[in-house]
This record gives C-alpha cells, sequence and structure tokens, in this order.
C-alpha cells in the first residue's frame, strides 16, 4: 500500500506544515493507516523551533510526485549471463512470455539486450546469405548441452569456433564429394547409423561427428575416432531436429544488441515516454549510476496507473501544490484560503473561514473526541498563533479563540508567551539571503489569466527591513522577472504594531492603481494590514481588474 502525502504548499509556513502533521494523525487515528505528513518546501527557523519544541520529525520532503520509472518498472528481472546459450534464453522466454531479455555481467551491468527479433532474422537469415543457416559459433560443449547429447570422445570442448553443419544423409558417393568443399577442421558431420558415413568422415578427419536417434558408434570407429582426433557427440534427436537445434547453441553473448536506450529510477515519466515510445526496442533496462540493472521498463508499463494520492492541506490552488499534483489523485482538501481547485469528480473538501488550517484540524479531533497528547496539541496551537499573529489577525474568528483556548490547556502552554518566543526564533531577513527571504513563503495567484505572486515575511519591527531594503527590492523585482509573472508583491508585516510595508514589482498601469500611501518609491505602507489573505489579496486583485478593464 503505497502512502497518501498529507501536504501543503510551497514555501511552507508554519500552519501548513502543523497542519499536515496534525491531518496525518488524525487520518491515522480514523483507518487510514498510510497517511503520512509530508512537505515540498523547505522549512525556516520558525518552524524549525515548533517542531524542536513538541518533539516531532521535519516532515518528509516531497519535490514531485509525478509517476517515475520506478513506480512502474518490473523489478523482479529475468535475465541472463552472456555465457548462456540461446536455446537456453528461448527456453526461459517460452516459459515467460517475454521477448526481450537483458544479459547481465557478474556484477550485473548490462552487457546488451536480447530479442526475439534479432534472434528470428539469425535462424531465418535473407535468401542471398542461406550459407549463414549452416554455421554454428558455438564450443562442443555448448553443443553437446543443447542437444542433451553424450559427449563420447570430445577434444577441446570449450574452444569457441564458427563450425559448418553437414548432413549425412546422401549416398556415400555424393558425402564423399561434398566433403572436400568445406574445410574439414571446422565440419560438424551429423549423421544417422550409416557407418560408411561415419568412417569417411573419420578418416577425413573432421572436427566432430554427431550420431543421431541416440544410436552407438561401433568400437572400432570410435578407436579410430580417438587416433584421428575426431569428437563424438551421441544426440537423442533425429537428423533433422539435432540441425535445427544446433544452431540454437551459440551464447547469447554474440546475439545481443549492445547498442540499447536505458533509463534511471529517478527519471520522470514524462521525459522518457516520448524516447520510449519512438524506440524500435519493446523494453529497456533501468539501470543504477554504476550501470548496473534495477529494472526493466517496457512499453506496456508506460500505460500503468500509478497510484498516488494527496491530500491538500492550507492550500487548493493547483499552482500553490507540490510539483505532479495535476498527475495524481487528489483526494482531499482541508484548508481556509479562497477556492481556486476544480476536481474530475467528488472529494472531500473542507474549506472553512477561520484564520488557520490547524484550527480546523483541532476542530476535528475534538468532534470525534479522539485524545490529543500535550506535543500534538502544541503543534496545532503553534499553526494557529503564527497564521492568526496569536489571535489579532483580521483573519481570525471566534472559532479560533476557543480552539486555541482548548489548546492551551490540553498542552500546559500560554499562548501570549509561546508567540513571542515563535517570532523571536528567527528573522528572515537576517538569516536568510534577499532572495531567499523574498520565496520563503511566497505564493503563485491567477486571475483574469494573469499570474502574479504575494510573499509575507513577519518581523518584530521594521529595522531589519531598511537595513536591507536595497537588496529586498532587488529581489522582488529578480523574482517577478524570473517566473514571468504580472506582478511581485511582498508584505514585511511587523507582529508588534499590527502593520506592514508593501513592495510591488510590475508595470507602471498596474502600480498607478494602488492607492496606499507611499513611503518611498518602490515601498507603500499599510498601517492596520497584516494578512495577505483576507486584506492584502482581495485588494491587489481589485487592482489588477481595474487595469484589465482600461
Amino acid at each position: 500500500m503505497s502512502d497518501v502525502l498529507v501536504i501543503g504548499h510551497k514555501n511552507p509556513d508554519t500552519d501548513s506544515i502543523c497542519a499536515a502533521i496534525g491531518y496525518a494523525e488524525f487520518k491515522r487515528r480514523t483507518g487510514m493507516s498510510n497517511a503520512v505528513a509530508a512537505r515540498c518546501g523547505d522549512t525556516n527557523d520558525r518552524i524549525d523551533f515548533v517542531l524542536r519544541t513538541f518533539g516531532y520529525p521535519t516532515p518528509q520532503f516531497v519535490s514531485n510526485v509525478a509517476p517515475k520509472v520506478r513506480d512502474v518498472m518490473q523489478e523482479n528481472v529475468v535475465s541472463l549471463p552472456p555465457t548462456a546459450t540461446v536455446a537456453e534464453a528461448l527456453g526461459l522466454m517460452d516459459e515467460r512470455n517475454i521477448r526481450v531479455l537483458p544479459v547481465l555481467n557478474e556484477d550485473r551491468s548490462c552487457r546488451g539486450l536480447l530479442s526475439l527479433f534479432k534472434m528470428s532474422k539469425f535462424f531465418f537469415p535473407a535468401p542471398h546469405r542461406l550459407f549463414d543457416s549452416r554455421t554454428v559459433h558455438a564450443s562442443l560443449r555448448n553443443l553437446s548441452r543443447t542437444l542433451s547429447a553424450e559427449m563420447v570422445f570430445v577434444q577441446d570442448p570449450d574452444r569457441v569456433e564458427s563450425l559448418i553443419l553437414m548432413i549425412g544423409a546422401m549416398s556415400l558417393e555424393s558425402f564423399s564429394k561434398r566433403l572436400p568443399m568445406y574445410p574439414r577442421e571446422k565440419l560438424i558431420v551429423i549423421v544417422g547409423d550409416r557407418e560408411d558415413v561415419q568412417d569417411l568422415a573419420i578418416n577425413r578427419g573432421v572436427r566432430a561427428i554427431v550420431v543421431t536417434g541416440g544410436l552407438k558408434v561401433s568400437e572400432e570407429l570410435f578407436a579410430k575416432a580417438r587416433k584421428n582426433g575426431v569428437s563424438i557427440l551421441i544426440s537423442p534427436h533425429d537428423s533433422a531436429t539435432t540441425a535445427m537445434l544446433s544452431r540454437t547453441s551459440i551464447t547469447v553473448e554474440n546475439m545481443i544488441h549492445d547498442k540499447f536506450l536505458a533509463f534511471q529510477a529517478e527519471e520522470y515519466l514524462a521525459d522518457v515516454r516520448g524516447l520510449a515510445t519512438a524506440s524500435v526496442f519493446q523494453a529497456f533496462p533501468v539501470l543504477d549510476e554504476r550501470r548496473r540493472l534495477v529494472g526493466i521498463l517496457s512499453k506496456s508499463d508506460l500505460l500503468r496507473k500509478v497510484d498516488r494520492q494527496l491530500i491538500l492541506v492550507d492550500h487548493n490552488e493547483l499552482s500553490q501544490a507540490v510539483n505532479g499534483a495535476e498527475t495524481a489523485d487528489i483526494i482531499e482538501v482541508v484548508d481556509h484560503h479562497r477556492i481556486g481547485l476544480t476536481s474530475q469528480k467528488p472529494i472531500l473538501f473542507r474549506n472553512e473561514p477561520v484564520g488557520s488550517t490547524s484550527t480546523i484540524v483541532a476542530e476535528m479531533f475534538l468532534r470525534y473526541r479522539l485524545e490529543m497528547s500535550a506535543n500534538l496539541a502544541g503543534i496545532l496551537l503553534a499553526g494557529i498563533v503564527s497564521d492568526t499573529l496569536n489571535l489579532t489577525s483580521p483573519t481570525t474568528t471566534e472559532r479560533d479563540a476557543d480552539t486555541l483556548a482548548t489548546l492551551e490547556s490540553l498542552a500546559g502552554i500560554n499562548a501570549t508567551a509561546f508567540t513571542e518566543r515563535l517570532f523571536a526564533s528567527g528573522s528572515l531577513l537576517v538569516s536568510k539571503t534577499a532572495t531567499q527571504a523574498v520565496g520563503t513563503d511566497c505564493k503563485e495567484y491567477s486571475e483574469n489569466g494573469k499570474f502574479f505572486s504575494i510573499a509575507q515575511i513577519e518581523e518584530m519591527g521594521f529595522d531589519q527591513f531598511w537595513k536591507r531594503k536595497k537588496a529586498i527590492i532587488e529581489a522582488v523585482a529578480e523574482h517577478r522577472k524570473a517566473n514571468h509573472y504580472f506582478f511581485s508583491a511582498l508584505l514585511v508585516t511587523d507582529v508588534v504594531t499590527q502593520s506592514s510595508l508593501l513592495l510591488v514589482a510590475g508595470a507602471e498601469n498596474f502600480l498607478s492603481k494602488i492607492e496606499y500611501p507611499k513611503i518611498e518609491s518602490d515601498i507603500y505602507e499599510l498601517r492596520g494590514i497584516v494578512s495577505r489573505k483576507k486584506q492584502l489579496l482581495p485588494y491587489l486583485t481589485t487592482c489588477l481588474k481595474q487595469c484589465s478593464n482600461l
């Protein structure tokens, strides 16, 4: 059973991490044992402080949930060593109903691919190459193994050589005329119980005779063969079958495609699908960094559905979701933002107008009368105070306040004292580069066909901002340019005075619609504005609509 990822938005904030941890626990406690908290972005100092305080590990990092080669490849791969015979390969292919086999060296590195297509060309050559059908490139030991033959007397059984098949089914006169046409040291004569043909072949010193039908050789001819260095094999099959099987004694290393297309397990299916579909091969080795085989990918595997399920918390827009979310099965949403997700099928969608997703999660524990540990209550408390600025944000509701009071009691923590410690635990403007600070809590939106971003940094005072003002302004502009946004905004919020500064990089006709007072040419003063979701986003989208109507 694959994990169900409970995951927040890109550039996660404290609420999204806390809500993911809490809701994953709720789902496990109510029957979804494979629910796992995850994240698709880096944590920050404040998140790390919360996790340390309440003893929770950082949720697992998942950068992309799009299907990978490893999700559909076959791991229990049937393979052969280069020394295996074609007869063994054909038997294995028939038994397992497969058309392509990887040929592996001792260290499991891939020597090449063995295909039925290439073997068919070998066994059924074009008319102008019919002589090739008489050639056997093998050792006598492999020939004996393929025929299940008895090696009565064999010289140099392991020497691999190119041998020529000759069937001794004609009259002695005709046989004697044809025998000199081929190099005697390369000839294998397949013959039944015709002692005259056996005697002539032995007298001429051919490489070997294969006596068919399980028939024995006379003592006289056996002694003569030893004297002349002619090997003798006894095949249990008739002459026709023996001749046909003889060619399959060639080892597979002589039949492989040594130029083949291979992939790695961590490659995304979307990246390899075009190459695989266009290839003449039907299957592709999956190799590790040392070119050792770890799986095989067939063209039919590309059609397999990958069972990847997501529960989105603290967001519901694909532009904010983990990469590849559009390819996964989104089964639930728990959020408190505007609705931006459309679904092809009914899903559990819990979207409520409260100040924090952690409030919703905590209420579900209380509604189901599920016991919360002090640490879990602390995690959800941290999510609420961070998103509502300890109930001072305009997004705060009575439900947030009531839930927070309950969590204070369960966790044994004073929310006000904890909030002061939380916001003092780390300043993005001190610990991060300007680019990192702007991108840490940044969300992408779309409105009327235009894409834009709004980031937020919460600080205790504006001192650090003014020290790095120029670098921050440049970082906002560069963020807009790099992502081709219509505009990019940054809200720097002072949690003490409950006011903010706004930086916006955008077209002049858009900027002209912003009516907040300017402190400097690039900086607006927003007294009493602390909420990106409830205050700034609706205002900027209104400005965007006015700009679009021009």
